[in-house]
């Protein structure tokens, strides 16, 4: 199986998600991308459908918006 994957912009709401998400499925089970750290992601998470962070999007390519903290437009810039 593989990893699931949490996008976020470092925001507290992201941040706090962030936590609860490696508390809840594991640091083995999940990759975390931190636009603040690594833009180069950024196009990957819209292709993925990505809309706001944070989100996981899930080894079969669900997206889980969790707790509305910024749309990717304002990602962006």
């Amino acid at each position: 199986m593989s990893k699931s994957v949490f996008y976020h912009a470092g925001c507290p709401v992201c941040a706090d998600a962030e936590h609860d998400i490696v508390n809840l499925i594991g640091a083995e089970n999940v990759e975390i991308v931190h636009f603040g750290e690594d833009m180069s992601r950024f196009d990957e998470a819209k292709k993925a459908g990505v809309k706001s962070v944070p989100a996981l999007v899930t080894p079969h390519g669900n997206v889980l918006h969790i707790n509305f903290g910024a749309s990717m437009a304002n990602i962006k810039g």
